[in-house]
């Protein structure tokens, strides 16, 4: 039997059973990530003709490439259960022991988030995948004692949206790291078309390229996209995905031709409009659109500045000519100025 759970938090809990099933079984199936595929390929290949199970592995990038959705593809391909669980639902070494007892032999454990592991749970984790074994303390002060009891040999898949958060001596027992990278737009439409057939809609090719191209290389965006169009298509169109469709869907919940949303375009906005282009500091811009500055660090800035509409600088947040132009805006002169900052004393 397996034993797959879905992290509630990664996805809207009106879509968690579509989201399900749009996720890829087998490394046949899977979409893009070539050479990772083949490193994986080559991993369980190696490990099921050992009757061993598979290394353990570590998949590091930003969200929605598919690192929980390989977690899943290597227990299928091992025919193993799968295991899931997350960094910061790890509070105690009681709560690890827990779930490692309850493996059975080639089972993979699955923890996203894993850099968010307390120090305390992460020194009871290195012998679990080192040695597989696991060390417990019974009672408290003079009268405790550590015993040290064996799991079974497992497969840990950590998956980690911040790889530097990381601690060395836990990096270094992953017996492959390996960074997701963003999906090309021909990938992203073969994503798009097969998520289609799954969900019975009509799509043409037109259509799913239009969507591909708003998905910032991101499949789980590109889904989501493909359910709003869905929607707008029954309800204002004629239930085909079609490139009229998709732009008037994706236009109608505010998705740009670049792919930016309502909070982007605020962002964006506010650097240019309000502040002159910059620079200006990260904390300013985060309360003038009222978001959270770890929420525009992290999820809003890296893609404005990986479509060089925005840079950090030593001196703040700046606007790029392109982040101009994509608001229909003129660079003002000073904007285009390239003499340096002035020094410390003038």
């Amino acid at each position: 039997m397996r034993d797959e759970l879905l992290d509630p938090d990664a996805v809207e809990p009106a879509e968690i059973s579509d989201e399900i099933g749009l996720r890829p079984r087998s490394l046949d199936d899977f979409v893009g990530q070539t050479e990772l595929k083949e490193h994986l390929s080559i991993i369980l290949g190696a490990a099921r003709l050992r009757g061993q199970a598979a290394d353990h592995l570590l998949f590091a990038g930003p969200p929605g490439l598919g690192k929980t959705t390989l977690a899943g593809i290597v227990a299928t391909e091992m025919e193993v259960a799968l295991h899931v669980t997350s960094g910061p639902a790890l509070e105690r070494a009681g709560d690890l022991a827990s779930i490692l007892s309850q493996l059975d032999e080639g089972d993979v454990l699955f923890i996203d988030e894993i850099h968010r592991l307390s120090r305390a749970v992460e020194e009871v984790l290195y012998p679990a995948i080192e040695d597989f074994q696991l060390d417990i303390v019974l009672g408290k002060g003079p009268a405790a004692r550590s015993i040290r009891m064996d799991v079974p040999r497992f497969t840990l898949v950590g998956a980690t949206t911040r790889t530097g958060l990381i601690t060395g001596p836990l990096r270094d027992r992953f017996g492959l790291v390996a960074r997701l990278d963003y999906y090309e737009p021909a990938d992203l439409v073969a994503i798009v078309e097969r998520a289609a057939g799954i969900l019975g809609v009509a799509v043409d090719r037109d259509g799913a390229t239009e969507i591909a191209r708003r998905a910032r290389g991101t499949p789980r965006i590109a889904n989501r996209l493909l359910r709003r169009v869905r929607d707008y298509a029954e309800v204002r169109g004629r239930g085909e995905v079609d490139k009229a469709a998709a732009r008037e869907g994706l236009q109608l919940f505010g998705v740009d031709q670049r792919g930016l949303d309502k909070v982007d375009r605020a962002l964006l906005s506010a650097l240019c409009e309000r502040f002159g282009g910059g620079p200006v500091g990260l904390s300013t811009l985060a309360i003038s659109v009222s978001e959270p500055t770890e929420t525009v660090e992290d999820v809003y800035e890296p893609f404005l500045i990986r479509e060089g509409l925005l840079m950090r600088t030593p001196r703040g947040r700046v606007a790029t000519p392109a982040g101009w132009a994509h608001l229909g805006l003129t660079v003002p002169a000073e904007a285009t100025d390239d003499a340096p900052p002035p020094g410390l004393f003038g």
